[in-house]
């Protein structure tokens, strides 16, 4: 028995000392962006095989500094490339994607942003179509 209320004793603890991580930031704790144009950039229609890259630019709005952490694509053939060092109130910082297009037909990607924002994501998007070559004109014909 004795046991029994020390095993519930230290479950208890270790739940509320461990807990404690989980409590949301407040508002002023957070990074705020302001970015320049969409989230979204639609690249219209791109040639198969010529890497295009778009660049989203933003502004720090919030009392803490933003720090972008990581930058996810959704797949491999998008590279992003982002500010690594903090930006200060009224700082500009960017993501650069480039997607790199294999396979004909419309895409859609996305980046997600990891950052000290609310919700501690953003999540950019690029879409577009992919066109074959132009076939070039035979000249002995």
């Amino acid at each position: 028995m004795k046991k029994l209320v020390f095993f519930a004793i230290f479950a208890f603890t270790a739940d509320v000392a461990f807990g404690q991580n989980n409590v949301p930031a407040k508002k002023e704790d957070v990074a705020v962006i302001k970015w320049e144009a969409s989230t979204t950039h639609d690249f219209g229609k791109i040639k198969q095989g010529v890497p295009v890259t778009y660049e989203f630019k933003f502004t720090s709005s919030g009392k803490v500094p933003v720090i972008l952490t990581d930058a996810r694509p959704s797949c491999g053939c998008t590279t992003p490339s982002w500010s690594r060092e903090p930006v200060m109130n009224g700082g500009e910082g960017h993501v650069k994607a480039t997607f790199n297009a294999q396979a004909l037909g419309p895409f859609d990607k996305t980046i997600t942003i990891v950052a000290n924002v609310e919700g501690g994501m953003v999540l950019l998007r690029i879409k577009g179509e992919v066109e074959g070559a132009a076939s070039k004109p035979n000249p002995n014909q």
